[in-house]
């Protein structure tokens, strides 16, 4: 897999890099080897890759639009694949979270936040549990061009809804962002309140023309 300089990648664990720059170096075999240079977009932290050893390490391109979809809807899956036994689960996320694969991230994101509904999660855990979820929300915000807090709402409805029961039903992302949307435009309102007095209510109420959408709505739709 080759990469231009000025490419963004993924580099396992990580997230996202910028190749910097291609350079050759002498390694202690003398042997000349060519890497690329990475830039972590995260720290700024510089790491080199050999290009030669580019899928041993799990490099990648960043995902399409498609792959988007195809993680959400991995997240709203019910299905979950995790040891009883917490040294076999820590074993098997920590490989997932090496592997470069998003859908592997995605599973550790999944299945770490419905084990924390049921029982607390080891130090270890929770800090898998953070790296996971900044790793799926910081690519998914540069792919979809979105901010990354609205690209964690948009998660945490997935993962709501995967928990949902089949007796229950499962409630639309649209129906789930516009209740959200609703309320914090609601806590809003709260806190202005505090700071300057209410005012007064109107007499008559402003009725919508035709054609006119409800502005909640807009705001839902722009996203969905």
């Amino acid at each position: 897999m080759a990469f231009q300089i000025g490419d963004k990648v993924v580099y396992p664990n990580h997230g996202i890099g910028v190749v910097e720059d291609i350079q050759s170096d002498r390694l202690d075999s003398n042997e000349e080897h060519t890497f690329y240079k990475l830039r972590i977009l995260a720290n700024s932290t510089v790491v080199k890759v050999p290009i030669a050893n580019v899928e041993g390490v799990g490099v990648r391109r960043v995902i399409s639009n498609k792959d988007v979809a195809r993680i959400f809807d991995l997240l709203e899956n019910r299905k979950i694949e995790t040891h009883s036994n917490w040294k076999g689960r820590y074993k098997d996320n920590s490989d997932k979270m090496r592997s470069g694969s998003i859908y592997d991230v995605a599973g550790v994101l999944k299945d770490l936040s419905f084990l924390s509904k049921k029982k607390s999660l080891s130090f270890r855990e929770k800090r898998m549990l953070d790296r996971a979820r900044f790793l799926i929300v910081s690519e998914v915000a540069e792919v979809a061009a979105e901010p990354q807090d609205l690209v964690e709402q948009k998660i945490d409805i997935a993962l709501s809804r995967g928990m949902e029961t089949k007796k229950k039903g499962r409630t639309s992302l649209k129906t789930l962002l516009k209740r959200t949307t609703m309320a914090a435009m609601a806590e809003n309102g709260r806190s202005e309140g505090v700071a300057r007095k209410p005012r007064a209510r109107a007499s008559t109420r402003v009725k919508q023309g035709k054609g006119q959408k409800d502005p909640i709505s807009i705001s839902i739709n722009r996203y969905c």
